[in-house]
């Protein structure tokens, strides 16, 4: 077209556009929630920034530092290496490419779970390493002894998964570690779920730098830490397994990046740090908390019309063994819920974020337990 259109002739379309998409109410089935107002703001404060060229933009790249320092200290190493990132699958792809680089191997190959978020399959395809899957325990954490099976002398790295994204498990990254020291391998920790909701469940569960062998660990502030999307962090233990992912960037402000996108945004980072600071780590805690008791009132309430979880939720995430459940979710569907399944075996996947009210939950119960008894 030669011609702009009007402010609000523009709008009207992005008006139009928007009436088509859910909001967040309604939905089980997402890992992401509505940004907290503040977050909002400051990204909106931010919006021109760029990171790939930080030298412009020195302030931005203050707060970047700040927030590596509060998502190193959640994970057991403030002064943690690394960068923030687009969210899980950039942290992922480029946790395994510094691996690939470290040790060069003609035929390499990485041993992750059947559990493990489908971007290792983009990483498998763009760095071109064989992907080997170790089956499940009974609890659908992944099998140590079967890790150990996967292991040859082509192996570059290990992954596990603290907060799998179908079960909400958390694997034995203490097992995993051992097993990559003796072996001298990296073992890099999926937690963009489950960093900024482990450190605040009631017990201990060690998962990040706390443990000895644990190369990198990513974790995605745009899920529970509710900033603007997308936001994930990537943190490595040493300072040249960053190194390893070095671009020299000769006409840029800075000499190098190691980062896999050139043009990064600062909003987003930004908006990390302004919800952090505006609702401390107690509030952070108190989010988890709520969320994770609204997950035990599905389990207590399910449990009363026959339908049970088939683990035990660890955190917000929950997968309860329905019947007839193609037929669950299409009529779950038009009741205008909207869920998910979990791959193997077959269950309804239900994820319990901030933006999940009381009055919602009681509503999805009550229509999940209409559904069940007539299905059966």
């Amino acid at each position: 077209m030669d011609e702009g259109l009007s402010r609000e002739e523009v709008m009207t379309l992005l008006g139009e556009a928007k009436k088509k998409d859910l909001n967040y109410d309604r939905i089980f089935s997402s890992m992401c929630t509505n940004p907290h107002p503040i977050a909002v703001e400051a990204h909106m404060k931010f919006i021109e920034s760029n990171l790939g060229d930080a030298g412009l933009f020195p302030g931005t790249k203050s707060i970047e530092c700040k927030v590596m320092k509060m998502l190193g200290t959640l994970v057991g190493m403030p002064n943690a290496y690394g960068y923030m990132t687009t969210g899980g699958t950039e942290s992922n792809i480029q946790a395994i490419r510094a691996a690939r680089n470290l040790v060069r191997k003609e035929k390499p190959n990485m041993v992750i779970s059947e559990s493990a978020h489908f971007s290792f399959d983009k990483i498998a395809d763009i760095l071109q390493l064989e992907v080997r899957r170790a089956s499940l325990d009974k609890n659908f954490k992944v099998d140590i002894g079967s890790v150990e099976e996967q292991i040859d002398e082509n192996t570059v790295a290990l992954v596990g998964i603290a907060g799998t994204t179908e079960f909400g498990q958390i694997d034995p990254i203490e097992d995993l570690a051992g097993v990559a020291k003796r072996e001298g391998l990296f073992l890099h920790i999926d937690a963009a779920f489950g960093g900024l909701v482990i450190p605040f469940l009631e017990g201990e569960y060690k998962f990040g730098f706390e443990v000895d062998g644990v190369s990198s660990i990513s974790v995605d502030p745009h899920k529970m830490g509710m900033s603007t999307i997308p936001c994930g962090g990537l943190l490595f233990r040493e300072k040249n397994y960053l190194n390893s992912l070095s671009i020299s960037t000769p006409y840029l402000s800075t000499k190098a990046q190691y980062s896999l996108t050139g043009t990064r945004s600062g909003a987003t980072v930004v908006s990390t740090y302004a919800v952090f600071k505006h609702i401390g780590m107690n509030g952070l805690k108190e989010n988890v908390h709520r969320c994770v008791d609204m997950t035990k009132t599905i389990v207590e309430e399910a449990e009363k019309f026959g339908v049970y979880p088939i683990v035990d939720p660890v955190m917000n995430v929950l997968a309860l063994d329905v019947p007839k459940i193609e037929k669950v979710l299409l009529m779950l569907l038009l009741k205008n819920w909207r869920v998910s399944v979990t791959r193997a075996p077959r269950a309804l996947r239900l994820v319990v974020m901030p933006h999940t009210t009381e009055e919602n939950l009681l509503l999805f119960l009550k229509d999940l337990e209409e559904i069940v008894n007539n299905v059966i």
